[in-house]
């Protein structure tokens, strides 16, 4: 069939190197010839360990199925937002009566920063909200508050990389990764894990974020640009469409089968395959997911889409909602580099974040709720530390900021399992340390697998060796009390 000198004289390295195709491009009317072809024409992935996206069975009945991270990088300040702390108020401008575990000791100040901004109790729940958070007030009742996070590491590369992927170090696979490793995906047309950077830039850590450390390429998360196109090379070059890349991807899946038998164990290759199978279905279901355009007015509204604050934002909450309807397992959507590490200038910085995000996020869980769709989906939103209950940068009320705290700081979670209404654990009276029911990083991903139906311990990769987990022998329990 393949007498073309051409194919016949070149090697399949010197092939991916001038075909001149993106990702999707290359594979599209290859992968639709493959809808026709007989089953014992497809060969599987043998090796020994799951290198696939095909649903997976679960250890226990999930009541989890998809999960979308709101992840606001920088730390945004607990005992400003939904950790109020009256004792601040009352002893704001004087000397703090205890010791502080400053990250920046050259702008450190001793001198307490009581919380500008008021609180009211929100919902039947009660739960005390900031009146910067006057949409997240609405949601009250749908999320719970966990005001005892902990990771116990002052930085931020490391923390994130704690609540991401388990440990301190670098190069570990990130959440979004291990849960489509241990439950396959739910769609052939689109990725598994999505990752959503910001115009403004990417967070600390970078492509660590979305990384599939040293799990099959297969599970690393694909990137939803901010801006239009939001995938690249969905479409190929005009001169290529047709025939001419009928014949290339008729080519090029004769050489993929034949290397694929030549080493049937190597995971890699089978999920680079892989990929090309599903950029392929992508050139016309990615399109049809991340067109907004599809929403009514009302839904775009309700997303803060209508304001300059919280347009781009809005969009990617939204985006993100119309992904896991059509079912992509895993969702992060990020801030800017340092977004919330607010050391100076938090009156004002402060706020700001918050018309940026605020909105978005409490629309997404109404959204999801009255879809029918919040009651299998996680929402998270939080970052990798909080904040300090002391001045940084004591340069006159309009400079100060707050430094880091990863000994106590806080997030919410809503659906998929999570109890509604509430708050869980609890800090000093000053907001600095977790001192009752303390959720460390370990504790939440363990929760957040069993949700999933996952058992956090047994979920492992054999890596040189060893047999790796989230967890990598931290005890992490699951935390009952923030189980519905």
């Amino acid at each position: 069939m393949y007498e073309n000198t051409f194919f016949d004289s070149h090697t399949r390295r010197h092939f991916f190197r001038h075909a001149g195709f993106g990702l999707a491009p290359m594979a599209a009317a290859w992968l639709m010839q493959q809808e026709n072809l007989p089953a014992d024409r497809i060969k599987p992935n043998i090796h020994k360990q799951e290198a696939s996206l095909d649903n997976r069975p679960t250890q226990s009945t999930p009541r989890a199925t998809a999960m979308i991270s709101l992840f606001m990088q920088g730390g945004p300040s607990q005992i400003d937002l939904v950790d109020p702390k009256p004792e601040l108020n009352r002893l704001d401008g004087q000397k703090f009566p205890g010791t502080i575990k400053y990250d920046n000791a050259a702008q450190a100040s001793s001198t307490v920063l009581g919380c500008p901004w008021k609180f009211r109790p929100c919902g039947e729940s009660g739960t005390e909200i900031s009146e910067l958070l006057p949409n997240i007030s609405e949601i009250a009742d749908d999320i719970i508050v966990v005001r005892s996070m902990r990771t116990g590491v002052n930085n931020h590369g490391q923390s994130i990389h704690a609540m991401n992927s388990g440990r301190t170090q670098r190069g570990r696979p990130a959440l979004g990764s291990w849960l489509t490793y241990g439950l396959g995906a739910e769609t052939n047309n689109l990725p598994a894990f999505v990752a959503m950077t910001d115009p403004k830039g990417i967070p600390v850590e970078g492509v660590l974020n979305w990384s599939n450390g040293w799990l099959p390429s297969l599970f690393q998360g694909t990137v939803v640009r901010p801006q239009e196109p939001r995938i690249l090379n969905l479409e190929p070059p005009a001169n290529r469409r047709g025939k001419v890349q009928q014949a290339y991807l008729e080519y090029l899946k004769h050489l993929n089968e034949g290397h694929r038998l030549r080493h049937p164990n190597n995971s890699d290759l089978s999920a680079r395959i892989s990929n090309y199978e599903l950029a392929a279905r992508m050139q016309t279901s990615a399109r049809e997911a991340l067109d907004i355009s599809r929403e009514t007015l009302a839904t775009q509204t309700m997303y803060g889409i209508d304001r300059p604050e919280s347009e781009e934002y809005g969009k990617r909450c939204l985006i993100a909602r119309r992904l896991v309807e059509r079912g992509v397992r895993f969702v992060q959507a990020y801030t800017k580099n340092q977004y919330w590490d607010h050391h100076g200038s938090i009156r004002t910085s402060l706020p700001a974040a918050c018309r940026k995000t605020e909105q978005p996020a409490a629309a997404l869980v109404k959204d999801l709720k009255q879809r029918g769709m919040l009651d299998s989906t996680v929402v998270h939103w939080g970052g990798e530390m909080g904040r300090l209950p002391v001045i940084q940068n004591d340069a006159g009320p309009a400079k100060v900021g707050r430094d880091h705290n990863t000994y106590g700081f806080s997030m919410w979670l809503a659906g998929g399992g999570f109890r509604h209404g509430g708050t869980y654990g609890a800090t000093d009276e000053f907001g600095h340390h977790a001192v009752t029911d303390i959720v460390n990083h370990f504790d939440y991903h363990a929760t957040l697998l069993h949700l999933f139906g996952l058992d956090a311990q047994a979920l492992t990769y054999k890596q040189n060796g060893r047999e790796e987990s989230l967890l990598d022998g931290q005890p992490g329990k699951i935390v009952q009390g923030l189980l519905a």
